[in-house]
């Protein structure tokens, strides 16, 4: 008498079938119905009102990011300098307004050693971040304030470089750029909570603008030369939109 046990065995052994090769076929079928469910599920989560805290969170943290990569600082050095990794530590510097700026709340910071506040000599960091053209000493040093609405400079020094730090109020800062094709200049706004350095090189018009509604700025002037603002080495009003 033949054994019923045995002959099943006997067929489903003498099919022909490669057991390894059902094994794929029997795991794709097992998982593929769980997949749409998920995603079901998860649309099924977002639509109910209490997901709206996390959509919120998503689209903000994504538009930050994007804003953070859009505003990339602009660099005052070539890629190829040896001091491009310094000026990135610095601040966010600007090439056409040849000029670098520093937040006036970091601490610690390369302005703010300690909680005194910031203290710089302006020779000594505008070579730190690699600004050209600026005053190599300070044979003389002016220091004064610019009320809102105020301006100050608009003027061309011919036997001097000058040296700026400007500081306490949304202030623009113009520089004579001949490569600007539209303006020949350029500008930067010094935000009220900045420290910024910018050299003006001699032959190179500047001048500073408090665009600010309440607040003072600040500023020091420093120049490798002294000047006689009654020779013929100074030319004034260079613009007439200020």
């Amino acid at each position: 008498m033949a054994n019923p046990r045995r002959t099943t065995l006997q067929l489903h052994n003498g099919d022909g079938l490669n057991p390894s090769s059902i094994l794929p076929l029997s795991s794709s079928s097992s998982c593929s119905p769980h997949q749409p469910a998920f995603i079901s599920s998860l649309l099924t989560f977002f639509r109910r009102p209490h997901a709206f805290p996390i959509l919120l969170f998503i689209f903000v943290l994504l538009t930050w990011l994007a804003l953070r990569f859009q505003h990339h600082p602009q660099l005052l050095l070539s890629p190829s300098s040896p001091s491009l990794a310094l000026t990135r530590q610095l601040g966010i510097a600007d090439i056409a307004t040849n000029s670098i700026r520093f937040s006036a709340l970091d601490f610690p910071s390369k302005i703010a050693r300690d909680r005194r506040g910031w203290l710089l000599d302006p020779v000594s960091a505008a070579r730190a971040a690699g600004i050209q053209g600026g005053a190599q000493s300070c044979a003389s040093v002016h220091v004064g304030e610019i009320r809102p609405g105020g301006v100050r400079g608009n003027h061309r020094h011919h036997t001097c470089n000058e040296t700026f730090i400007i500081w306490g109020a949304v202030t623009k800062f113009r520089l004579e750029n001949t490569h600007n094709e539209n303006k020949a200049y350029a500008e930067v706004t010094v935000g009220e909570d900045e420290v910024a350095i910018t050299a003006s090189p001699s032959g190179t018009a500047h001048a500073l603008i408090n665009i600010d509604r309440e607040r003072t700025t600040f500023f020091l002037g420093c120049q490798d030369n002294v000047i006689d603002y009654n020779a013929s080495s100074t030319d004034f009003n260079i613009w007439k939109n200020i």
